[in-house]
């Protein structure tokens, strides 16, 4: 299927948030067709750099969005002024993390920004300049979805907020079961956590398989301490093997291992027993057509399963039949 679809959660089809979705992550879109996404991260002590984005030649881009994390619970307008490529931005609510409250998030949608610049691009890696306003900031996420007809049907889905540290559990339901058989079937999920290092970790589980005990650090930080504690699994990060070490875990996972052929639903619990790193931004980006988060389906009986009626049910069919054939000819009679 060529083109694409985009469903919002509060709109089109009647899209249903699967029960156990994180206390507040919760999705930003999802898209459908010859899809595909860019992720990456930033964050300097010195408040400015560059954030990046992969983009093949001839694809179009769908929607931008510039992610801001911050500490000490920043006011919103604290970080108003921050810009990218010159260009100032505007960041909606901020999302407080109620278990951890000193950390926070906000989404601005750049695609106004991105958009021209990609879409007249010759492809590849396009550089955007950010600059932070507040020294609270810790670091920015930069999401672009976009449309390339070289893709086969893929399926995007983002979610934002944040997950609780003393443990959490989501899941993307999809409205048919997953063919894992599918000719180059995929499954991955990146995250996005803030105001981690120094051995803060997290644990991520999918469908009941620990995949890692070490989510976490600044991987797109500069190094630095407060203000620079940022990683994203981005287009450049290589997937993180099975259990990785601290340094390894790049948080952008291969996740098909874990899934079964005919799964209706990718569950992923999450914990921070340190109680002080923000898990604030997911995506997952499968192969083929997926109505993400449309409660899973109920499975019909088997269509060679024929019921034999009981000898009293047979008894009963009769009866019914000799008493219909009577009442029918005593209304001829």
């Amino acid at each position: 299927m060529r083109g694409f679809r985009k469903f919002y959660l509060p709109v089109l089809l009647g899209l249903m948030v699967a029960p156990n979705l994180f206390a507040a992550l919760n999705e930003v879109g999802t898209w459908t067709g010859n899809v595909g996404y860019s992720s990456d991260g930033f964050g300097s002590t010195s408040q400015s750099g560059t954030i990046s984005a992969s983009v093949p030649a001839g694809a179009t881009v769908l929607a931008a969005y510039l992610y801001t994390s911050t500490y000490n619970s920043a006011a919103p307008g604290d970080t108003a002024g921050t810009t990218l490529n010159g260009v100032a931005v505007t960041f909606g609510a901020q999302i407080v993390n109620s278990s951890a409250p000193y950390l926070a998030m906000q989404r601005a949608d750049v695609t106004a920004i991105v958009k021209p610049i990609i879409d007249a691009g010759a492809g590849g890696v396009y550089d955007f300049s950010v600059v932070e306003v507040n020294s609270g900031q810790d670091g920015e996420a930069l999401v672009v979805v976009y449309e390339d007809a070289a893709i086969e049907d893929a399926t995007f889905s983002l979610v934002e907020g944040y997950s609780d540290t003393s443990g959490d559990n989501f899941s993307i339901n999809f409205a048919e079961p997953i063919d894992t058989n599918a000719a180059g079937f995929f499954a991955e999920m990146f995250l996005g956590i803030s105001f981690s290092c120094c051995t803060q970790t997290s644990t991520v589980s999918v469908n009941g398989t620990l995949i890692t005990s070490n989510a976490g650090n600044r991987d797109d930080g500069d190094g630095g301490g407060n203000g620079a504690l940022i990683t994203v699994g981005g287009f450049d990060d290589p997937y993180s093997p099975f259990l990785p070490s601290y340094e390894e875990d790049h948080e952008r996972y291969d996740i098909a291992p874990y899934i079964d052929n005919g799964d209706t639903t990718i569950a992923v619990q999450t914990a921070n027993p340190s109680s002080d790193d923000n898990i604030y931004i997911a995506g997952f980006y499968v192969n083929g057509f997926a109505a993400v988060n449309k409660p899973p389906p109920i499975a019909p009986p088997p269509s060679d399963t024929i019921p034999v009626p009981t000898l009293s049910e047979w008894g009963l069919m009769v009866m019914i039949l000799l008493f219909g054939l009577l009442g029918y000819r005593r209304r001829i009679n």
